[in-house]
């Protein structure tokens, strides 16, 4: 139960990342690209039931893409749902959405999306503890923001604001190891905030190759690791997740 997949969203299409270059991101496949099709294949060829979705256009600023979430729903997934939440009035747009409540295993707080951390302690309480996370988004080790309140921090400070705000689930993602095939960036930085924080929910992700990939990511701490090229690629094939399905 450790590995979650992953469905990029761009102009209502599963698109493939690439070092966090967002302009760049491309469709998966000419004709495999349909947010149906990629959550279903999740769902049946490898038997998963829970997906991590970024929202790419929601975290740049504009609407969620709705249609696209309600056919990932459709297969029964639960949604780990990063989609711009830095704020009550976007949090409330999927509080009140019915439909998707069902499917939402997570909505994800990102500190890219997040302008203070004083904000943190009320989206919480907003969106719950059992469903509130929080994604300390780097890029290239440093945190992912425009704020100077956030850049003041340092990593394990940030995660420590997280905590203190009430969070007890953590994403740790840095978006330049993303679909480059180097090998997880972050094995270090997971392993102090779980000696630090030793009950808390950590995933982590981001230039998985294979198998031995996720068990280092699990062997620094992490309850589950999110693939997304490995498995488009099938260097992580259906038999390999067998047992490490989230």
């Amino acid at each position: 139960m450790c590995v979650i997949p992953v469905i990029d969203l761009k102009d209502h299409l599963v698109v493939r990342g690439v070092g966090g270059r967002r302009e760049e991101y491309r469709p998966i496949g000419p004709s495999s690209a349909a947010p149906a099709a990629v959550a279903g294949m999740w769902r049946t060829s490898f038997g998963f039931d829970r997906v991590y979705v970024a929202d790419l256009d929601a975290i740049a600023g504009r609407a969620p893409d709705w249609p696209s979430l309600d056919q990932i729903a459709a297969t029964g997934l639960k949604m780990l749902l990063d989609a711009g939440i830095g704020d009550a009035a976007r949090a409330e747009q999927f509080l009140r959405n019915a439909s998707l409540q069902p499917c939402i295993d997570a909505l994800i707080v990102g500190l890219e999306s997040v302008t203070e951390p004083e904000a943190l302690r009320d989206l919480l309480q907003r969106i719950g503890p059992r469903r509130a996370m929080f994604s300390l988004d780097l890029k290239e080790g440093q945190p992912l923001t425009s704020s100077q309140a956030w850049r003041q921090l340092s990593v394990p400070k940030i995660a420590d604001c997280a905590m203190t705000a009430g969070f007890r689930r953590l994403l740790i993602l840095d978006l330049a190891c993303v679909g480059r095939g180097r090998g997880p960036g972050l094995v270090d930085a997971c392993r102090a905030v779980r000696a630090t924080h030793p009950d808390i929910e950590i995933v982590s992700g981001g230039g998985v190759r294979d198998v031995g990939d996720v068990n280092l990511l699990l062997s620094a701490g992490c309850d589950a690791v999110l693939v997304a090229s490995a498995l488009h690629d099938g260097t992580i094939r259906p038999s390999d997740v067998a047992n490490r399905r989230s």
